[in-house]
């Protein structure tokens, strides 16, 4: 049997739920929203991004709660942390916004979840972003090990790897091509099956 106590460290988008941004992307037809932290390493550059095209686009939060209000979980994300969750603590470490997350969470059933907040206009606009902390994921891994917490990690974007190289398991699930160029030090799964096999073994190691 494990001698620590176990905690699983999860992203939420491309992991557990759809990447929002796409999704904003693709109801609105604005292409530049696709790229997500799979394809630009430094999230401040790609929030400043994101932020100057609703500006110049005249896009609200109000647009925003609509696609979300639409995304459903992964196929086969909610009744793997439902398994999880039977079994060990689950802590969702997103890049995510409060502001954002509410209904997902609903839908995955209310799942702790840390995440950072949106600055938000009395018009709807969203004027900016405060991050909970630099590196949040990596920060809150390290802790839960200071705790004499085994931690096992599951990410799939660049913003992920620091939190998976911190943890005792890092998973990556189903990532971009160069993504598993850049970190081929990480297991891959592409699928909720295979990747409760790995957090299985994971949890029942010694």
């Amino acid at each position: 049997m494990p001698t620590s106590p176990t905690i699983l460290a999860m992203d939420l988008e491309g992991v557990l739920v759809p990447e929002i941004w796409i999704g904003v992307a693709e109801k609105t037809g604005i292409a530049e929203l696709r790229r997500t932290t799979r394809d630009e390493p430094d999230y401040d550059k790609l929030m400043r991004g994101r932020l100057a095209i609703l500006d110049r686009e005249g896009i609200r939060i109000d647009t925003i709660h609509q696609v979300i209000g639409s995304l459903d979980p992964l196929p086969g994300a909610a009744e793997f942390l439902a398994w999880a969750r039977e079994r060990t603590q689950v802590i969702i470490l997103s890049d995510t916004f409060a502001q954002f997350a509410h209904p997902l969470m609903r839908k995955l059933g209310w799942p702790t979840l840390f995440c950072h907040t949106l600055d938000i206009e009395a018009s709807g606009q969203i004027s900016g972003y405060r991050l909970r902390m630099n590196d949040q994921k990596r920060h809150s891994v390290a802790a839960f090990k200071s705790l004499n917490f085994r931690v096992c990690a599951v990410g799939d974007s660049y913003n992920d790897t620091s939190m998976l190289g911190e943890a005792n398991q890092g998973i990556l699930f189903k990532p971009s091509a160069n993504v598993i160029k850049d970190f081929p030090q990480f297991p891959v799964v592409n699928d909720h099956t295979a990747l409760r096999t790995r957090v299985e073994a994971f949890l029942t190691a010694g």
